[in-house]
This record gives C-alpha cells, sequence and structure tokens, in this order.
C-alpha cells in the first residue's frame, strides 16, 4: 500500500510543487539537492538567535522544504530507522553548502536574514546549525501536524512531537559553508 501512496505522492508532487511556488536549489552539476526554496515572510512570534539575529514579523526568510518524494525513494534501499536517520542528517549536511551559495547569489540576499523550516522530525537538527523554537500560534500548530500525517507515514516515522520552527542566520549558515 505504501509503495502506491508513495507512487501516487510522484505523481502529484509536480502539481504541489508548481502552486507552492517553490525552486528548486541545484548543485554545481545542475542536478537537484534535497531542498525545494522560496521567499516567505515571517509571521511569528519575534525570534532572537544564538548568533544575535533577530527575527521579527515580515522579515524576509528563505524557507527550506525537504523534497521528500526525492528523499523517500532514497531511503527504500536503507533499513533500519537510525540507519535512516544518519542518512537524511548527511543528505542535509552536504545540502547546506549549495544552499549558502544560492542564498549568497539570490537577487534579494541582501534582504533575507536567514532560512527558516517546519518539521516534526528535528533530532540531529541542531547539530546541522539549527536553533530550534516552538510555534505559538496553536491552531497553526496543529494544521502543520496534520500536514506531517502522510510523510511520517511513507516514511516509517512514529511521530508524537509537536512542529516546530528551524532557524538559522544567513551569517551562521556562511560560517557553517566556510568550516
Amino acid at each position: 500500500m505504501k509503495s502506491h501512496l508513495l507512487s501516487m505522492w510522484n505523481v502529484l508532487d509536480p502539481l504541489y510543487f508548481r502552486f507552492t511556488r517553490l525552486q528548486y536549489v541545484m548543485d554545481q552539476n545542475k542536478k537537484k539537492t534535497l531542498f525545494r526554496v522560496r521567499l516567505t515572510r515571517y509571521k511569528g512570534k519575534p525570534v532572537i538567535l544564538q548568533d544575535g539575529t533577530e527575527i521579527n514579523k515580515n522579515d524576509v526568510l528563505l524557507k527550506i522544504h525537504l523534497h521528500n518524494v526525492k528523499m523517500l525513494h532514497e531511503l527504500k534501499q536503507v533499513n533500519g530507522d537510525i540507519k535512516r536517520g544518519v542518512y537524511v542528517y548527511h543528505m542535509i549536511k552536504r545540502s547546506l553548502p549549495i544552499l549558502d551559495s544560492y542564498v549568497r547569489l539570490h537577487w534579494k540576499a541582501n534582504e533575507i536574514k536567514g532560512i527558516i523550516g517546519i518539521t516534526t522530525l528535528y533530532r540531529g537538527a541542531e547539530r546541522l546549525g539549527f536553533e530550534i523554537f516552538p510555534i505559538s500560534n496553536p491552531y497553526y500548530m496543529l494544521y502543520k501536524k496534520w500536514t506531517f500525517v502522510p510523510i511520517n507515514f511513507l516514511a516509517n516515522a512514529v511521530c508524537h512531537h509537536n512542529p516546530v520552527y528551524l532557524f538559522m542566520s544567513k551569517d551562521k549558515l556562511s560560517h557553517l559553508n566556510d568550516q
């Protein structure tokens, strides 16, 4: 059943991509990375990141989405929850320097304060350089929790966590690339 759902998702994903105004982040060889992104204006409560970056309402951020269909296809060959988690961690880690280049070369680079993502599976996110903040609006949090049910089901991920914001300042992203 899961393989049929994944096949259906694979068919519907291009429509989702088109209607969400996402852009692929491409590597040096013009191959799609795990990230799909779009500019957004932050609508949550003010946040101060560890490096002093202040994120306020209407600040421009680059919203990151994992390309879940691509990720799930690659994870089909990986057995065990721990191995799958490590595999995803390294996929994201390899993609961060490419994301940094994307941000630096973006035509609105001067306006972008950082990157933001929303997830329920955030173990290891801090080791990648992200900072975790709760979603304060209970209705938005519940909405996001329901939107993650299909991906968690297909990924065999039992997740009892509430969705959270993941933030990283543009400077921190750039610093990670320098290491």
